[in-house]
């Protein structure tokens, strides 16, 4: 069976990453594509247990902080059992593969935001998930404080419901120069390696609503299934 194809979507919480990979996601299927999605951190039992401590800050009152290098551990750990139990059986069923973050985040985030260098981060990609990359990366940057504004808007919301188990408002309570760091290290990313990366940003002259980055979406990844089609019919 030909392999699948791996989509990976990056940016900022707040940039509407999560809401275009269910759109996405909806479209395939509705195109006739078996598609599997997941996010980083979670998507597995373990992965979901590393995703609660994490993200959600209320873990730091028994387990103490989080130090970088803890941190950039386990989100290894995390993406390793992902690729194992999720990732990897899937493309060899001939899936298209959604994944919310892989390990642009890790540098963009661990390697910038807390200061660890892209170095390390990609050693530890090549070291621990055998530098699997993904086919596509599709890159959501809104204006840094668009995105933030809207992150913390929803995780404020989302740690006063009683009723919510986690907060996962750790990350964004770190300054606005965090953030900073990591909103140019995605640019960084995406001009080293340009044909993998696409990056949906706004501008004055696109649609810049939700179902206008769906269309942008859907016309960049229709053209690349097309693209990795035609190359495996000629190999």
């Amino acid at each position: 069976m030909p392999r699948g194809y791996f989509i990976t979507f990056e940016g900022l919480d707040g940039s509407g990453k999560t809401t275009q990979l269910r759109r996405l996601a909806a479209w395939l299927t509705a195109q006739g594509h078996t598609v599997v999605t997941l996010r980083n951190p979670g998507s597995t039992p373990l992965g979901d247990r590393i995703r609660s401590i994490l993200l959600d800050s209320r873990s730091e009152s028994t387990l103490g902080p989080t130090t970088p290098l803890a941190e950039m551990a386990l989100m290894f750990a995390d993406r390793a059992q992902s690729i194992a139990e999720v990732i990897q059986p899937a493309l060899a069923a001939g899936a298209i593969v959604l994944c919310d973050r892989f390990t642009d985040s890790s540098e963009a985030y661990q390697g910038a935001g807390r200061q660890l260098g892209s170095d390390r981060i990609l050693s530890m990609h090549s070291a621990v998930c055998n530098n699997l990359q993904p086919d596509l990366t599709l890159l959501l940057l809104p204006p840094l404080e668009a995105a933030l504004a809207r992150a913390r808007r929803r995780n404020q919301r989302h740690a006063s419901d009683q009723s919510q188990p986690t907060d996962e408002n750790r990350f964004e309570r770190e300054p606005d120069a965090f953030y900073a760091r990591i909103h140019a290290a995605y640019q960084q990313i995406a001009a080293r390696d340009p044909n993998r990366v696409l990056t949906i940003a706004n501008n004055d002259a696109g649609d810049n609503s939700i179902d206008g980055i769906e269309l942008r979406i859907r016309t960049l990844v229709a053209e690349r299934l097309a693209t990795y089609a035609a190359d495996r019919r000629d190999s």
